[in-house]
């Protein structure tokens, strides 16, 4: 059952709206490759198109209201009221803005050699190898003692200084090139090399470490920050640089974060497009996957459940049973990314199984790895009205696994959502290159996600 790709069912009609999602993609990618820089681009977007604070209404809830919730700056929910009772259950889109990174230690900066670096702790499944010789930035918050919070973010304009990790020249790697690839780079070498200019007329006791100096005052000058200050900081380097187009083509995008930023803003745009919908549409946006969606910002957190809880009381309706149905009786597409078939690995893939740039959103019934541990599986029946959803909409859509069975696997949300009985299926974009700095999609895909996101939210 080969899938048709998608490029070849356009007409100039959709290869416009094509562009101009991807144009408001590539925007997103830009402004958010933290996820409380991607909180805050939502939180901007969404008030724009008549969403309120839930904290902030007041009067009883009715059909057509659009309002949002936050967690600690880093997870969103946005719903509009449907026109059935809560209680009848909601449509729920649901990624993860999050992706794999490195995080700077809370006790980072030290000298070396009259080189200044930053200690780092890498985030998520990452190849440590790819994180070395790439120009970098750094984005985050540093919280001071007196409540003050410090917005960080260096790298990004042309003007900006990058940052960067060393590695070994080839003339001197025989030993290093003879480690396993998870070995070449250490985790404890991904240290970000910051300066080298010594700062003059010290003390005799502070000479030795003249740069690390010279950086303390570089960033008291330009941030009003202290050493103790990353004692409370959240700092987070990525790779610097704005998404691209790829391909002579210009078919693809290649950037930072689409694992899963590509499924979050398509789902985003989805749930700013829809308007009184049947059944009450919902958007969680949520922090932590790449770690097994841990912590108060996290999929296993309360948030979720809490937010409900509030919402149903605005709507009028607050009692706990109410909120085991309105969870219960909701259909969710978790929308995650898939591995895209890379015929320059296709010992990987099995080749009927999986998923292929260019022909349209993928659904995986199942994630897991082997003997589908870890997994989320799809009852028949709702992968059926998914499908019929899509095609009754002419979305381009098609099926996968993560790989050859005992080659490996993956996990998403759904198994977490599923927990309150509710219909789960895994729901995204095919991705090249996943959790590597640089990542590629296709335009096709993105422009299938935000229809197919749209369609399942105004599905009765």
């Amino acid at each position: 059952m080969e899938r048709r790709n998608a490029w070849l069912s356009y007409t100039a009609e959709d290869l416009e709206k094509l562009e101009a999602t991807a144009s408001l993609y590539r925007d997103f990618l830009d402004n958010g490759k933290t996820e409380r820089e991607c909180v805050s681009r939502i939180i901007e977007e969404a008030e724009a198109r008549g969403y309120r604070l839930l904290d902030s209404v007041t009067a009883p809830l009715k059909p057509g209201d659009k309002v949002y919730t936050v967690g600690m700056k880093k997870i969103i929910a946005l719903f509009q009221i449907g026109t059935e009772p809560l209680e009848k259950g909601m449509n729920i889109l649901c990624a993860h803005i999050d992706s794999p990174r490195l995080d700077i230690k809370q006790n980072p900066l030290y000298e070396d050699t009259d080189l200044a670096y930053l200690d780092t702790h890498y985030y998520g499944g990452v190849k440590k190898y790819q994180w070395v010789a790439l120009p970098l930035a750094v984005h985050g918050v540093v919280a001071k003692k007196d409540g003050s919070l410090v917005q960080v973010k260096i790298g990004e304009d042309e003007n900006d200084p990058v940052l960067y990790i060393t590695d070994l020249l080839i003339h001197l790697s025989a030993k290093q090139l003879e480690k396993p690839a998870a070995k070449v780079i250490e985790g404890e070498n991904l240290d970000i090399l910051i300066g080298s200019r010594p700062l003059k007329d010290l003390p005799d006791e502070k000479k030795k470490e003249a740069v690390k100096e010279n950086i303390l005052t570089l960033l008291k000058d330009a941030y009003g920050i202290e050493e103790d200050d990353f004692l409370s900081a959240e700092l987070e380097v990525v790779p610097a640089g704005k998404a691209r187009d790829c391909g002579l083509d210009r078919s693809m995008i290649a950037a930072y974060g689409q694992d899963d930023r590509v499924c979050a803003y398509t789902s985003l745009l989805a749930m700013l497009d829809v308007e009184a919908p049947k059944r009450t549409s919902c958007c969680l946006l949520v922090d932590k996957e790449e770690i097994g969606s841990v912590g108060a910002t996290g999929m296993q957190s309360r948030f979720f459940e809490n937010s409900t809880a509030e919402l149903l009381e605005a709507c009028g309706c607050a009692n706990g049973l109410s909120l085991r149905k309105a969870l219960k009786n909701s259909r969710m597409l978790s929308s995650d990314v898939s591995a895209g078939y890379d015929p320059a690995y296709a010992d990987c893939f099995e080749k009927k199984n999986s998923a292929y740039l260019g022909r349209g959103i993928v659904l995986n019934k199942f994630t897991g790895a082997r003997g589908k541990s870890g997994s989320n599986d799809a009852n028949a029946e709702y992968v059926a009205f998914v499908r019929r959803v899509f095609d009754e909409k002419n979305i381009a859509f098609q099926t996968a696994e993560l790989g050859k069975v005992d080659v490996g696997g993956g996990g998403t949300i759904a198994y977490i959502a599923a927990l309150y009985e509710m219909q789960v299926i895994d729901s995204g974009v095919a991705v090249l290159s996943m959790h590597a700095p640089w990542e590629v999609t296709s335009k096709a895909d993105v422009y299938e996600a935000r229809k197919a996101y749209e369609a399942f939210l105004l599905a009765d």
